[in-house]
């Protein structure tokens, strides 16, 4: 996201210009959105399926695999590091406001397939049924995917971020 912030001006005038239209997809559970940029940075280097590097699988083995990694979060800087997310994401959504966009959350898809049939009627797409291959790699509870999960934990509890250490999808 960083050239995109750093160069909004001119990539919001070549939308407009051009007619783009962004499809901005989110996440709400922020903590999530870290859990798999740590698992998919450190897989890029680990390369753990083989020695390539996938950020999204089709097999539940791959999924597995990928999985089994339990990345380390600074508990310290947490709260800023989701503080620091939430600005980036409101800076986006402002520096792009003049240009024709749909806003989408990440646990939307995932809980209601009619999210889709949206996307396809924003770009103006013939509707149809649309499915994906792709296998979930981080499921069921936050605590399974964070090695220091107690810090984390302890850190978020009582704070407006709380509830992300118990919201799934």
């Amino acid at each position: 996201m960083q050239g995109l912030v750093e160069h909004h001006k001119e990539i919001a005038e070549y939308f407009n210009r051009k007619g783009v239209s962004a499809i901005f997809l989110f996440r709400r559970n922020l903590l999530r959105r870290m859990v798999s940029m740590l698992a998919n940075s450190y897989d890029r280097y680990a390369k753990q399926l083989n020695g390539t590097h996938k950020s999204h699988v089709h097999t539940h083995e791959e999924a597995n695999i990928l999985s089994e990694y339990k990345p380390l979060i600074n508990s310290s800087s947490l709260i800023k590091d989701l503080k620091d997310m939430e600005v980036t994401t409101a800076q986006v959504l402002e520096y792009f406001n003049s240009t024709r966009h749909i806003i989408l959350y990440y646990e939307d898809l995932m809980m209601n397939r009619t999210k889709l049939k949206d996307v396809q009627e924003f770009l103006k797409l013939p509707l149809k049924e649309l499915t994906s291959r792709q296998i979930r790699i981080h499921k069921g509870p936050l605590s399974d995917h964070i090695k220091n999960w107690e810090d984390v934990n302890r850190t978020l509890t009582g704070t407006a971020y709380e509830s992300f250490l118990s919201s799934d999808y």
